[in-house]
């Protein structure tokens, strides 16, 4: 993902002359046609397993990847767009999936820690490389590259088909219960008070915190504190590499502490960090590319204390025979923020309050971190990850 994740509005706009306007609109309709197949890759997961639709879901990602690579026309576009938003982010619900089948329970929050750290090293290392193949006087650089995430793809889809015999149905699970509660599915997984709870306060935290990043850092750096454009790179790298060397020593620290409160904290640094940058607003340039670049560190750890708690407690509750609806639920927060999120910015940044944009970021995160408090009295000391 990493390859070409950045490139998705300028390969749209500069490469193949789209406008501005229908590029961003198509990359906010994909993100909806994302969040409305998710549930369906959730249900897929728990009929066949993990690894038939993690296989499935590379090889089609591939595909989508190399029509990407040839789009000329508005229609082709609308294709290519659909189908990235429909294969590309299908693997994140059966991939959680899979390693709570490798792994023992105790140390399924690790996993999940570790793979985040991985993620972003791959997202780095891709866009290294992108960076260093990319010329927009040779729009042809562009189709290789497209085209070598592809191959990327393909090559995911191996590796999955090694692990075959851990991604099945489980169908032990399903002993002792007659068809008419085995056939219930998404009823039973929307009855859970506990889930909904945890996926609501999910979202109100990511709209504190990734989407809101994504949605308006860039728009308040270059508008309100009349930084150079390039700044933004540099706080993107300092919080990937922040991700890439605390993550170990934070799984070390979180290990046997509450997940609910550690969530909690999550809001608490992700509002510190809202603060500091509207205060960088009353601050020399020098002075507030410094100060954001050590409150993004600050972020960056709310990121590694989030990764793996988050995932441990829905694999937690879920049941085995739900697993992949479950995962697929929690995963409905990154569509549904990333489609707030904007919109939010907009009407901030529309309506001459901009200013006010940050510290009701910050707050927003906190009220998040308040409803994980209210989900720890719903939880037993296990799921809470708790250690006596």
């Amino acid at each position: 993902m990493g390859l070409t994740l950045a490139l998705y509005v300028v390969y749209l706009h500069n490469v193949l002359g789209f406008s501005t306007g229908f590029s961003t609109l198509l990359l906010g309709g994909s993100s909806l046609a994302g969040l409305v197949t998710s549930p369906i890759w959730g249900t897929v997961t728990d009929r066949f397993g993990p690894v038939k639709v993690l296989a499935v879901a590379a090889t089609t990602d591939a595909g989508a990847l190399a029509y990407w690579a040839y789009v000329d026309s508005t229609r082709h576009a609308i294709i290519g767009a659909l189908l990235l938003a429909v294969f590309g982010g299908a693997t994140w619900g059966p991939a959680s999936t899979l390693l709570v089948r490798l792994v023992a329970p105790e140390h399924r929050q690790r996993a999940y820690g570790f793979d985040f750290m991985l993620v972003n090293l791959g997202m780095g290392a891709g866009g290294l490389v992108s960076a260093s193949v990319v010329d927009l006087h040779h729009p042809l650089s562009f189709r290789w590259l497209y085209l070598g995430n592809a191959g990327v793809s393909l090559a995911s889809g191996l590796i999955f088909l090694t692990l075959w015999r851990y991604g099945g149905v489980e169908r032990d699970a399903h002993e002792g219960r007659d068809d008419r509660r085995r056939d219930e599915g998404w009823r039973e997984v929307l009855r859970d008070r506990r889930l909904v709870l945890f996926v609501s306060a999910s979202l109100v935290v990511m709209l504190g915190g990734y989407s809101a990043l994504d949605a308006g850092l860039s728009l308040f750096v270059v508008n309100n504190l009349h930084l150079s454009v390039h700044v933004i790179g540099v706080f993107l790298f300092v919080d990937t590499a922040t991700i890439v060397v605390a993550q170990l020593f934070v799984l070390n620290v979180i290990d046997g502490r509450s997940r609910t409160r550690v969530l909690a904290m999550v809001g608490v640094l992700w509002f510190i960090f809202w603060m500091v940058v509207a205060l960088a607003e009353s601050m020399s340039e020098s002075m507030a590319i410094v100060a954001i670049s050590m409150a993004i560190m600050v972020f960056a750890l709310g990121e590694t204390m989030l990764s793996p708690v988050g995932p441990a407690i829905i694999n937690e509750i879920a049941p085995e025979h739900l697993r992949g609806r479950y995962n697929a639920t929690q995963g409905l927060t990154w569509g549904l923020s990333g489609s707030l999120a904007p919109a939010v910015t907009a009407a901030a940044f529309d309506n001459g309050l901009s200013q006010w944009w940050p510290v009701g970021v910050g707050v927003t995160a906190l009220c998040g971190g308040a409803l994980m408090l209210r989900l720890r009295r719903r939880l037993s000391a296990t799921e809470d990850g708790r250690r006596s």
